[in-house]
């Protein structure tokens, strides 16, 4: 299914000598990598799982119908890592030793109340994770809000999308994707794809992308500072200045109402603040944003001209467009493009944020986020708060909590006394990591519960084995909003436990009585309280799933959001003017650094790197280097280079490439002995949602 996807290398390394897949019992579930919501079938022999097969019947495989991208098909022996944690561990003398679970939980318990009766709640943070399921995340929020006592719960959308909940959310009432993954394949007769490597990072997606414009005739845009592999199909691509969204995005709304290209009975009757928005535009020429961006003038022309003029378009972005200084701007913009043209509210239409983890949307609607409780109720709003407190039998706080970034921050200041970091590691996906570490080593105490003893966990006082997708009931939460199924096919290692019970045992133990008998039973209560899951239960769910809002449960659910009116009423128009990125090149740091993700590897390596055919394709990080700067350098292909910023260095093998423009560097952040983030800023975020700036910083690099 995917172009240059190593099928036959990888196959021969994984699946040799493990039978036929006829003979295996087969496990109906969704991957665990990113937020497309692929159904596969968990291969499972002698109690392992011995491979991966499609599951091709639309109604048990609706979104990716049994095609697999090379993560999904190959990236399963992880699970049986000899590296996964089995028991608890805790810390002495700077040593980790194997605990019982009493020892470990009674342990954990003594010195977070400590913290908290000694400093107060707001001492103390949870990290959740977009890796575990909506009855996770929905537990972590109910222990930070309800046993710690704090609002101080955040997790990874912090790094890749909340600037989406924030900037879609203030445009058009509700912070997530409006349609469905299909409309891309059928229904767009436009597709402006702008800062997502779509066929890397959601493979699935791209290729409907691309089987829409082979196939249908559907026109493609791309606008991305790398030459992405949807660029070579695109009927315009603009390679734009990193960080200059704002002035491309408010360049082609220029040229859409100076040609009277605007959908004006769209913007009368459903939108307001458009004379303002109209008011700011009149600068962004094509040539005036030619000057800002480097596009020429006459290909935002073009594209503006592509994206008004066809019946249904729709705009697809990642962290390209969102991990800025300026993200809640740059996501106002798109929304902005699609509004001035009536593109919402319709198949093959909306503002398609592609999510880059298996649950970050599941995470991000269970309330693992500092200001709301679940399906996004406002913890500052005292209705909401009231009916959570009646729920849970606890007083709430009413003060928003700390982010992610913000957390780290207090840690370092000494106002975060302890943390529980729950499936996360911020070792390796956080900005500036030699201050995230200094951070870390002021906590007076670390908790950690993962699967392995990632960087964060040797960080950790105390270490608690929790369990991967593949060991667990529960759901998960794709890009498009559909609540899917995943079911449990073999047993934890060891004495590895579900998260649910670790947590429900740790709150207990701090005098918060928690006690569930399934993942199901704390579904049951997390749709109580959550208006846009309240429809949805477990039989519900068998097959294809539902996308929210499912208020009822005779609801069908909701693949278009915003059909007749958007969720605030009246969407909201932005007027932006360009702002440029907080750290530019200049004569010490002649270059422009981003990072982002690759094909063969997710996240922060924990699972990626421990599955041997993913590794084998890419076992170490690589700087992509255009070959005139390469050549001026005199650096050759494969040979290792020292990268640096003003926060530190790093050294890795170059790959000489004319994907990306001259002075502009590109790396990936999922290696942890070469890690992008020791380079990136943990001080250049956005005012709004704090996201930090990982696409654009000022670099050196040297020929070693």
């Amino acid at each position: 299914m995917y172009y240059g996807m190593p099928v036959g290398a990888l196959s021969s390394k994984i699946a040799a000598g493990q039978g036929k897949p006829a003979q295996n019992d087969k496990i109906l579930t969704t991957c665990t990598y990113c937020g497309t919501g692929c159904t596969l079938e968990l291969n499972i022999k002698n109690e392992k799982i011995v491979g991966v097969t499609s599951n091709r019947d639309a109604e048990w495989s609706p979104v990716n119908k049994g095609a697999l991208c090379v993560k999904g098909r190959f990236g399963w022996d992880f699970v049986n890592s000899p590296e996964r944690l089995t028991t608890p561990l805790i810390k002495e003398n700077g040593e980790f030793r194997p605990a019982s679970w009493d020892e470990a939980l009674d342990l954990a318990a003594k010195k977070l109340n400590a913290i908290k009766e000694k400093y107060g709640p707001d001492s103390l943070a949870t990290f959740a994770s977009a890796r575990v399921s909506n009855e996770e995340n929905y537990l972590a929020q109910k222990f930070a809000r309800a046993a710690l006592g704090t609002n101080n719960i955040d997790h990874c959308a912090r790094l890749c999308h909340s600037v989406s909940v924030a900037g879609i959310g203030a445009a058009f009432g509700s912070g997530a994707m409006t349609n469905s993954i299909e409309d891309l394949a059928q229904d767009a007769a436009c597709t402006f794809v702008i800062g997502t490597n779509t066929t890397e990072n959601h493979p699935v997606i791209g290729y409907k992308i691309r089987q829409n414009v082979v196939k249908n005739g559907a026109k493609l845009i791309v606008a991305d500072p790398r030459r992405v592999e949807l660029a070579e199909i695109a009927d315009v691509h603009m390679q734009f200045r990193p960080g200059t969204d704002v002035a491309l995005l408010n360049g082609m709304m220029n040229v859409i109402i100076s040609e009277g290209l605007l959908d004006q009975e769209f913007i009368e009757k459903r939108t307001e603040g458009f004379a303002e928005l109209k008011e700011i535009l009149e600068k962004y020429t094509p040539e005036y944003s030619a000057g800002i961006t480097g596009v020429p003038a006459e290909d935002i022309r073009q594209a503006a001209r592509i994206y008004a003029e066809a019946e249904a378009a729709a705009i697809c972005y990642s962290m390209g467009l969102t991990q800025h200084s300026t993200g809640t701007d740059n996501v106002k913009s798109v929304c902005n493009l699609a509004m001035i043209t009536g593109n919402v509210g319709r198949p093959g239409t909306g503002i398609n944020a592609l999510r880059g983890q298996n649950n970050v949307q599941g995470a991000c609607d269970m309330g693992a986020l500092p200001v709301v409780f679940t399906a996004y109720q406002k913890v500052i709003d005292d209705a909401a708060r009231e009916k959570f407190e009646k729920a849970w039998g606890r007083p709430l706080s009413g003060t928003n909590g700390l982010t992610v970034t913000q957390t780290i921050h207090a840690a370092y200041d000494g106002v975060i006394k302890g943390m529980f970091v729950f499936g996360e590691n911020p070792m390796v996906s956080d900005p500036d990591i030699q201050h995230v570490e200094d951070a870390l080593d002021k906590l007076d105490f670390l908790l950690v519960q993962d699967i392995f003893l990632t960087e964060t966990a040797m960080k950790a006082d105390i270490v608690l084995p929790g369990v991967c997708f593949a060991e667990k009931d529960g759901t998960f939460t794709s890009t498009e909003r559909r609540v899917q199924r995943i079911r449990k096919a073999v047993s934890a290692p060891g004495e590895a436990r579900d998260d649910w019970w670790i947590i429900s045992q740790l709150a207990s133990r701090m005098g918060y009585p928690m006690s569930y008998d399934s993942a199901e039973e704390i579904f049951e209560e997390m749709r109580a309280l959550t208006p846009s899951y309240a429809g949805m239960t477990y039989a519900r769910l068998e097959g294809p799933g539902l996308t929210w809002p499912c208020p009822t449960e005779d609801h069908p659910g909701t693949p278009i959001l915003h059909k007749e009116q958007f969720t605030r009423g009246l969407g909201l128009f932005h007027a932006l003017d360009f702002k440029e990125p907080v750290e530019l090149p200049d004569e010490e740091y002649p270059f422009i650094l981003s990072t982002g993700r690759s094909l063969y590897h997710y996240h922060t390596g924990s699972m990626t790197r421990r599955s041997s055919g993913l590794n084998s394709h890419m076992p170490e990080n690589r700087l992509q280097i255009n070959s005139r700067t390469a050549a001026e350098l005199g650096i050759n292909g494969n040979e290792h280079v020292r990268l640096s910023t003003r926060r530190g260095s790093i050294i890795l093998q170059a790959e000489i490439t004319d994907i990306l423009k001259d002075k502009v560097l590109f790396t990936y952040f999922h290696f942890a002995e070469a890690a992008a983030n020791r380079l990136t800023d943990s001080h250049a975020l956005d005012p709004v949602a704090g996201i930090p700036e990982f696409k654009v910083c000022a670099a050196n690099l040297e020929k070693i």
